[in-house]
């Protein structure tokens, strides 16, 4: 912990692990006479859900940078690390225990915080702020370009809330990638031209990404995670990420220069033991706030002025951040807390075991499972239309998913996991945010990757010892849900096909479906 010899404050301004942001609305009318910036590593937050160890230690990596940095720049900080002091009341290490441990000892006016990224910390911070009896005020988040008021003035009104509608709301309101009133090229979306695949050849040589080896403080964390927290899956052996505001400049430098030319034709492509590929590795860096998505936008925009990066590529990429980022985040605050608990298709199997192990012998799921938990990062096709597929099609309980994604990847905040989840990947919001739900078999893993050339399983099987089970798992979920998906009509052409099978076959699915969840619910 690091004080004043004052130990007094007017101000306790709270700075969140995922709110590392020098120019944070937390610090205006800071100042460094009275005031005190608060931060606490707390196990609550690496064990609320079963949190992996590359993901605790980007955080706590991050969170001790950040402290340094603002130290140098003279200000008052108290951090406790884990293992400092006392911890709360029956032993319990919570962020609000922490906070009310502060506030006995600076005895401040007023607490004051950016708006947290999770609804559970904010309600704990709110809690806690009563118990003490002093002011909590929560202020708005300006890293995001669409205030919270601006997403709600776009909702009103509206039965379904389309990520395309308010993308190109949000192209008009900021000008970016804008000739006058209308897109640059002509098109608001090139997403028909960010689907191919590398093909038998594979994907030939690719620009590694910069890499950050650990300095003094990364391999104290990693010491630590290590030590505390070694029953949690993941591993540190390939820890590089960056972990600063300097760190993250430099990743997205390397990115724009190296890797978003070739990003829009392959940003769905899959290859084994290419973690990587074309995409930027910036996004834990933004959800950690260590990089403003203005910077981003503003440097894939300058690529394509420059003839440097297609428009296919700069457009993808700026959707990501400017469309989908500010759209999910605008649907969690919106719909919580009961969107964390929507289950639409009324789904309730257990999350198989080995999405903690990749013990499977499924070829997809144990390479995409194994680079989450060597790396805590897989790219958005890997997370949609493999583990996310499988556990659709399967019937996993929604919240389950849920959990695994917000522990095992380094990027993984709760206001842009969940939606993600429940929303895109699960169905389980019914449609609030996806027009249908995205299921496929195992052909469209087959026809974007090269891991099914060394799977057991064919993907055009759909019964019998070589069908692959995400296409057995498939023609069930159709089947399941038919009566409830028959009222959507993207899902024509899929029902239509369903139809063309016989009911001998339909059974024999149905009976190998069956026996699959019974496998995945026994281990």
């Amino acid at each position: 912990m690091s004080t004043s010899s004052d130990h007094r404050a007017r101000h306790l301004v709270l700075v969140l692990g995922d709110q590392l942001d020098a120019g944070s609305a937390a610090f205006d009318g800071f100042d460094r006479e009275l005031d005190v910036v608060w931060m606490a590593e707390v196990t609550e937050e690496a064990e609320h859900v079963w949190t992996t160890k590359p993901h605790i230690a980007i955080f706590l990596s991050s969170m001790r940078h950040f402290r340094d940095q603002l130290e140098v720049d003279g200000f008052r900080i108290d951090y406790r690390e884990l293992g400092d002091g006392p911890v709360g009341p029956d032993d319990r290490d919570t962020l609000a225990a922490q906070l009310c441990r502060a506030v006995r000892a600076w005895r401040p006016e007023r607490l004051i915080v950016v708006q947290p990224g999770e609804w559970r910390v904010q309600e704990s911070l709110r809690e806690a702020a009563d118990q003490v009896d002093v002011p909590l005020e929560i202020r708005a988040d300006r890293h995001f370009l669409c205030p919270l008021q601006v997403f709600e003035e776009h909702a009103a009104g509206r039965k379904r809330l389309l990520m395309e509608h308010f993308y190109h709301e949000m192209r008009r309101r900021t000008g970016i990638l804008m000739d006058d009133e209308g897109p640059v090229g002509g098109k608001w979306n090139y997403d028909d031209q960010n689907r191919g695949s590398f093909g038998r050849e594979g994907p030939g040589d690719i620009p590694a990404p910069v890499r950050f080896q650990p300095d003094d403080v990364t391999r104290q964390v990693l010491d630590l995670v290590a030590d505390r927290f070694h029953g949690h899956p993941g591993s540190l052996e390939h820890f590089d990420w960056p972990v600063s505001s300097e760190q993250a400049q430099e990743a997205l430098a390397d990115f724009v220069k190296h890797r978003l030319p070739n990003f829009g034709d392959y940003q769905d492509a899959m290859w084994t033991g290419e973690p990587y590929l074309y995409h930027s590795r910036l996004s834990a860096a933004l959800n950690l706030k260590l990089l403003d998505p203005r910077e981003a936008l503003e440097a894939a925009e300058q690529a394509y002025l420059e003839d440097h990066a297609p428009l296919n590529a700069v457009e993808g990429f700026i959707r990501q951040i400017l469309g989908w980022r500010e759209y999910v985040r605008g649907i969690y605050w919106r719909h919580m807390p009961e969107y964390a608990e929507r289950n639409a298709l009324d789904v309730h199997a257990p999350l198989p075991a080995f999405y903690w192990t990749a013990e499977t012998d499924m070829a997809c799921l144990r390479h995409c499972i194994q680079q989450t938990l060597d790396h805590g990062y897989a790219h958005h096709i890997q997370r949609l239309m493999v583990t996310g597929l499988f556990a659709l099609l399967l019937g996993v309980a929604p919240q389950e998913i849920h959990a695994w994604y917000l522990a095992v990847y380094v990027d993984a905040v709760e206001w842009v996991e969940l939606p993600n989840t429940l929303g895109m990947s699960q169905f389980a919001d019914g449609g609030l945010m996806a027009t249908k739900p995205y299921c496929a078999s195992g052909n469209y893993i087959q026809r974007m990757s090269n891991y099914c050339g060394n799977c057991r399983y064919q993907p055009s099987e759909r019964v019998g010892e070589e069908a692959c089970p995400f296409t057995t798992l498939y023609w069930d979920f159709l089947m399941r849900h038919e009566e409830r998906l028959g009222e959507n009509p993207r899902m024509g052409l899929q029902l239509y096909n369903l139809r063309r099978i016989d009911q001998a076959e339909r059974r024999a699915i149905h009976r190998q479906a069956a026996r699959l969840r019974e496998q995945m619910a026994s281990g």
